[in-house]
């Protein structure tokens, strides 16, 4: 009987050290209002028969009950194991909600929000693989007025919840792509990727106020393609891919924060070449003795740079923010889409449970064109064009508890002489979105 006892107490001895030593944690984001909003475009040039018609004008209104106007739903499990000596092992797994829908875990492309695992040794830093943020959009979320949140007026955070994109249309529903400016420039979270699978993530200790993160991202195979179709007379052959990196600096001294960021993603899709054809001579010169390419393939450089600072003077949080991104055609590095945006924003908590935030922001994109119409759509010949955007951002939280707050939030943005080619003229657009709801973490 005492054997029996202190076997059971050996084991209970045992499993408390190992509870000690190691935990996991759950949690997540509810979020769920009244989202509406509103659109207007508006092109006054006459167009050709399928592009734009002219005095073209659409509104569209939007409202309903919804999800994520604050906070996008989110359902997560963190855990945390010492190691021993310092060091420790980590890791998470995090999945969208959508308590908005018949399928309450979202089901797609940002289901998989975060997985990743890692390892951390104090006094040195950690690193991680997996599905995870990128170093801009880290940076962005401790640096934003609006905290990332899903509605519109942030030019920095582009996002557009309760509302529908105002593409150009005439009766025969055939839609003006070239470019399609929409609200901000380049249109819904297009100011930067957000997060990218199969990353190493590094970020290093606090050493005199700096701190410096980065990543490498490799895609999830690379493919060679080597097929010849005979009949037609091509040949398929390159190589699917894509891989990024990126390097962030974060420096905070006192009340100050400072960052500064710069991130690329490369994709690389196959090409396609006339056989032994010698009409085709763009240059481009394959290993099966063509002349050159009847199509170059895919082969993007997508670089963001992103600089930001904030200061709390006590009774508010200032916030100064700049990004800049541009996608370039590695073939022909005329074809480009550019975007800048600059923006400032002020937080407070007006009393101790209640807490608002403005933020005012514009920039310009441009689109370059060499005639590569797969690169730019619509683009039927050389042409630089572009469109002047800008916008605001107001937003009130009441919290009820620290895990439970109503929110206000109201958002507008604008486009201005956002032009494409010759034949489609100066588009203007302006659209907002309001929302009201409650939103709890657990």
């Amino acid at each position: 009987m005492k054997k029996s006892l202190l076997a059971v107490a050996a084991i209970g001895a045992f499993a408390s050290a190992a509870q000690a030593q190691s935990s996991v944690t759950v949690y997540g984001i509810l979020d769920m209002g009244y989202i509406g909003g509103n659109t207007r475009v508006q092109n006054n040039t006459p167009g050709t028969a399928g592009t734009t018609a002219t005095n073209l004008t659409q509104n569209t209104q939007t409202s309903s009950i919804g999800s994520a106007a604050e906070s996008t739903g989110r359902l997560g499990f963190k855990g945390n194991e010492d190691l021993g000596g310092g060091l420790s092992g980590f890791f998470t797994v995090e999945i969208g909600l959508q308590p908005s829908s018949t399928s309450t875990l979202d089901s797609g492309a940002t289901q998989n929000r975060q997985t990743f695992v890692g390892l951390k040794k104090n006094g040195i830093g950690q690193f991680a693989l997996g599905t995870q943020y990128t170093t801009i959009h880290n940076a962005v979320s401790a640096t934003d007025p609006g905290q990332a949140n899903n509605m519109m007026g942030n030019v920095i955070y582009d996002k557009a919840a309760g509302t529908t994109t105002p593409t150009v249309t005439t009766s025969s529903a055939s839609t003006q792509t070239a470019g399609n400016a929409q609200y901000s420039g380049m249109g819904n979270n297009t100011s930067y990727v957000v997060r990218s699978s199969n990353m190493l993530t590094f970020s290093t200790d606090n050493f005199a106020g700096a701190v410096v993160n980065g990543f490498v991202q490799s895609g999830s195979g690379t493919t060679n393609n080597t097929t010849t179709n005979q009949t037609a007379g091509t040949v398929t052959g390159g190589k699917t891919a894509s891989s990024g990196y990126g390097l962030g600096v974060n420096y905070s001294w006192q009340k100050l924060l400072v960052t500064a960021n710069v991130q690329t993603f490369n994709q690389i899709s196959p090409y396609t070449v006339a056989a032994n054809n010698g009409a085709y001579t763009t240059g481009f010169s394959s290993p099966y003795g063509a002349a050159g390419a009847a199509s170059l393939g895919q082969n993007i450089a997508d670089t963001t740079s992103y600089a930001a600072g904030t200061y709390d003077f006590g009774i508010l949080k200032a916030y100064v923010q700049y990004i800049a991104r541009k996608q370039v055609d590695a073939h022909n590095s005329n074809n480009s889409v550019g975007r800048t945006a600059q923006q400032i924003g002020v937080r407070s908590f007006i009393t101790p449970t209640i807490e608002s935030w403005a933020s005012a922001g514009n920039g310009k994109i441009k689109y370059i064109s060499a005639g590569n119409t797969t690169f730019v759509t619509g683009m039927t010949g050389p042409a630089s064009v572009g469109a002047n955007f800008g916008g605001f951002q107001l937003g009130t939280n009441y919290y009820l508890s620290k895990r439970t707050n109503l929110y206000a939030i109201y958002g507008q943005q604008r486009t201005n002489n956002a032009t494409y080619n010759a034949t489609n003229g100066p588009t203007a657009y302006n659209a907002n979105d309001y929302a009201v709801g409650v939103r709890h973490t657990f």
